[in-house]
C-alpha cells in the first residue's frame, strides 16, 4: 500500500503587497467604520492647514510691510489664529481616534486570528516551529496591528497633499529649488524602504530567538516549574539561557539600529545642504528685489515643510512596508488551508452500534521519522472495553490521537461503524468521544468552570456538575473550598468575586496583601480527579478513552476510582490505557503493543496462560508486592505497574 502524501504545514503563500494593504484597510473599516471615517477626514484636513498657515503668514507680512488695510490685516490674523488652533487641536483628536481604531481593530484581528487557529482539525501546525513564529508575529499585542498599515497610508496621503501645496508654492517662487528639493527626496525614500525591508527581515529572524527567551521567562516565573528549579538549583542556568537569547536578539537589533543611524545621518546631511542652499538663494533673491519679505517667509516655510513632508512620506512608507510584512504573517495564518483533509459535505456519523475498527494502520509524524505504528489492526467492540498495554514508545498514546483525529494515519483506515473517520466532520466525531489524557489540562479557572469545559452546555447546570464531580470523587474536596464550586483553582490570579474592601477575610492566608482572594491550588491527584469529572460530564458520549486515568492517585483513591469507572463503563464502548495492569484486567479484550505492532491479544486469563509479554509485565509488577524471599502469589488486583506510558 502506498504511503499517503504528508499534509503540507505551510501551504499558504505570502499574499502580495496590494492584497495585504487592501485586507488591512478592509479589516480596519469593518472594526470601526465611524472612527475610521472621522480619522481619515481629520487627517486630510491637517494636510492643508500648514499650507494655509504659510500663505496667511505671507499675506500678513506683506500687508504689514506695504501698510495695507487694517481690516484686511485683522481678517488675516484671525484666519491665522484659527489655523493655529486647528493645528494645535486636530492632532489630539486624531490621536484619540487612532487609539480607538487600534483597540477595535486589534480586538477584531485577535478574534479572527484565533477563530482561524481553532478551525485547524489536527495538531500538526502547533508542532511546526515556523508556524508558531508566524502565529506569534500575527498577534496584535506582539507583532502588528492592521491599523499600523492604514495609519501609515493615511499619513503618506496627508504628507503628499501637504507636499503638493508647498511644492506648488515653491514653483511660483523658484522652480529650480522646487526641483532640487523633490530630487533630494528620492534617495531618502529609497534608503527608508531598504531599511524597512531589513528591519522586517530582522524581526522574522529574531522571532525564534525571542520565543525561546519567552520560554525561559515562563519557566522562571511559573509555579509549575518553581519546585524543580529551586530543588535542583537550575535557576541560574535557566536565567543564563534566557539572557543569552536576549543578548542574541539585542545584537541583531543593535546592528539594525547602527545601520539606521548611519543612513539617517547621511540623509540629514543631504537635507541640511539642500536647505542651506535654498536659504542662500532666497536671501540673494530678496536682496536683489526678486522676492518680497513675505515671499522669503513663505519660501523658508515651504522648504522646511517640503523636507518634512518628504521625510514623513519616506518614513511612513517604510513603516507601512514593515507593518505590511508583519500583516502578511497574519494573513498566512488566517487564510491557511486545512491542516488535515476535510470534505465539503462530510458523511453523517452513525450512532455507534458495531464498533470501531483499525485496519492496517501505519503512522509516523513526518517523512523520514521512525514509524510509531506499524500495521495495527484491531476492533473495539460496541459496549465493550478494550485495553492497550505496552512499554514506553509502543504507540499507545499515538493511537489515541488517531482515534480523535488529531492526525490521520499515514496508511490504513480507522472506521466508526464502517465509516472512515476522515470522511466525517471532526467536530461531530469529537462530540461523541469523552477522554482523559495522561497529560491532562488544569485551567486557572473556577472549579465549576474546570468541570464544565468538558461540556459547556452544563456550565450553569449545577446538578450535572455535581454528579460528574461525585463520580470522579472530587465533590467533597470542592465543597470544602472557600467558595465551593465558585472557588478559583489557582493562586496565579485574584478571585474576581472578592474585593479589597472585604474586611472579614483580609489578611487570611488565602488573601493577598490588599485583601483580595488569590484562589486555591489543588494537589496533582485532585487535579486529575477534576479532569476525570470533565470526562464524566460527557455522559452521552459513545466512546470513552481513559489514558492513565489514575496515574497520580494513591492506592485507596485508585481503588475507589476504578470501581467508579467500572460502573461508568458498563454498556459503554471504552478504550483503556494503563501501566497498572491490575486496573485493566477486567477489560473484555487486552491488546499488547510493542514497537508499534500488536504482539498479543486476549483477555487477562488467556494472556497470562500464554506466558508472553503481558504475563511477564504482570509478574514483574506483582513481584514488588510479594514478601521478600518468597514466591507466594498475591491477588492480581494489587499489582501496580512500574512502567510509564509514552
Amino acid at each position: 500500500m502506498s504511503e499517503k502524501a504528508p499534509v503540507r504545514r505551510e501551504s499558504t503563500p505570502m499574499p502580495s503587497v496590494p492584497s495585504r494593504f487592501t485586507a488591512a484597510v478592509s479589516l480596519s473599516v469593518r472594526a470601526a467604520p465611524v472612527a475610521f471615517a472621522a480619522h481619515t477626514a481629520l487627517t486630510l484636513v491637517t494636510s492643508v492647514t500648514p499650507v494655509v498657515s504659510a500663505w496667511l503668514m505671507k499675506l500678513v507680512v506683506d500687508n504689514i510691510v506695504d501698510r495695507g488695510p487694517r481690516g484686511t490685516l485683522l481678517a488675516l490674523v484671525a484666519g491665522l489664529a484659527a489655523a493655529g488652533v486647528g493645528t494645535a487641536t486636530l492632532p489630539q483628536l486624531i490621536q484619540y481616534l487612532r487609539g480607538e481604531l487600534d483597540r477595535r481593530a486589534g480586538l477584531l484581528t485577535q478574534d479572527r486570528l484565533f477563530t482561524a487557529t481553532n478551525r485547524f482539525v489536527g495538531l500538526g501546525r502547533f508542532e511546526d516551529p515556523r508556524f508558531l513564529d508566524r502565529l506569534r508575529l500575527a498577534q496584535p499585542n506582539v507583532g502588528m496591528n492592521p491599523n499600523d498599515v492604514v495609519g501609515g497610508g493615511l499619513n503618506v496621503l496627508r504628507a503628499l497633499l501637504t507636499l503638493t501645496g508647498f511644492v506648488g508654492t515653491l514653483f511660483l517662487l523658484g522652480p529650480v529649488m522646487a526641483v532640487l528639493l523633490l530630487l533630494s527626496g528620492v534617495p531618502m525614500l529609497a534608503a527608508e524602504i531598504s531599511l524597512s525591508r531589513r528591519r522586517a527581515r530582522m524581526i522574522w529572524k529574531v522571532g525564534p530567538v525571542e520565543r525561546r527567551e519567552f520560554f525561559y521567562v515562563d519557566l522562571l516565573s511559573s509555579v509549575e516549574a518553581a519546585k524543580e528549579i529551586r530543588l535542583f538549583g537550575t535557576g541560574g542556568f535557566l536565567r543564563g539561557r534566557m539572557l543569552a537569547e536576549r543578548r542574541t536578539a539585542n545584537a541583531a537589533k543593535r546592528a539594525m539600529d547602527r545601520r539606521d543611524v548611519v543612513v539617517q545621518a547621511g540623509l540629514a546631511t543631504l537635507t541640511a545642504a539642500v536647505s542651506g542652499a535654498g536659504l542662500v538663494w532666497a536671501v540673494a533673491a530678496a536682496h536683489s528685489g526678486a522676492l518680497s519679505s513675505g515671499d522669503v517667509t513663505v519660501f523658508v516655510a515651504a522648504v522646511a515643510a517640503v523636507q518634512g513632508s518628504l521625510s514623513m512620506i519616506a518614513g511612513e512608507i517604510a513603516r507601512s512596508h514593515q507593518a505590511l510584512e508583519l500583516f502578511g504573517h497574519y494573513l498566512v495564518v488566517t487564510t491557511a488551508g486545512p491542516d488535515l483533509p476535510t470534505r465539503a459535505e462530510p458523511c453523517p456519523l452513525p450512532v455507534l452500534s458495531r464498533g470501531i475498527t483499525l485496519d492496517d494502520v501505519w503512522f509516523r509524524y513526518a517523512p523520514g521519522h521512525p514509524w510509531v505504528l506499524r500495521g495495527v489492526t484491531l476492533h473495539i467492540p460496541h459496549g465493550g472495553a478494550l485495553a492497550l498495554v505496552g512499554l514506553n514508545g509502543a504507540g499507545k498514546s499515538t493511537l489515541v490521537k488517531l482515534l480523535c483525529r488529531f492526525y490521520d494515519p499515514t496508511r490504513g483506515t480507522i472506521r466508526w461503524d464502517g465509516v472512515d473517520i476522515r470522511e466525517v466532520d471532526a467536530a461531530e466525531l469529537r462530540r461523541r468521544i469523552g477522554a482523559v489524557f495522561q497529560d491532562y489540562m488544569h485551567y486557572d479557572m473556577t472549579a465549576a468552570e474546570n468541570i464544565a469545559l468538558g461540556d459547556l452546555d452544563a456550565l450553569d447546570d449545577a446538578p450535572r456538575l455535581r454528579t460528574a464531580a461525585l463520580r470522579a470523587g472530587i465533590h467533597d474536596t470542592i465543597s470544602g473550598l472557600p467558595h465551593g464550586y465558585a472557588t478559583l483553582l489557582s493562586r496565579t490570579f485574584f478571585m474576581t468575586a472578592d474585593t479589597p474592601e472585604a474586611p472579614d477575610t483580609a489578611g487570611s492566608p488565602d488573601r493577598g496583601t490588599d485583601g483580595v482572594g488569590t484562589g486555591v491550588s489543588l494537589s496533582g491527584g485532585q487535579q486529575q480527579r477534576l479532569a476525570l469529572a470533565r470526562a464524566f460530564l460527557r455522559d452521552r458520549c459513545e466512546l470513552m478513552i481513559l489514558d492513565e486515568p489514575s496515574a497520580g492517585l494513591d492506592a485507596a483513591a485508585e481503588h475507589d476510582l476504578h470501581r467508579s469507572l467500572r460502573r461508568h463503563r458498563e454498556g459503554r464502548t471504552s478504550l483503556l490505557i494503563s501501566h497498572r495492569l491490575g486496573a485493566i484486567r477486567d477489560a473484555d479484550l487486552i491488546v499488547v503493543l510493542s514497537e508499534g505492532k500488536v504482539v498479543e491479544r486476549g483477555d487477562h486469563a488467556a494472556l497470562l496462560a500464554a506466558e508472553g509479554t503481558y504475563a511477564r509485565l504482570f509478574a514483574l509488577q506483582a513481584e514488588g508486592y510479594r514478601p521478600h524471599g518468597t514466591d507466594a502469589p498475591l491477588p492480581a488486583s494489587t499489582a501496580t505497574a512500574t512502567t510509564r506510558n509514552h
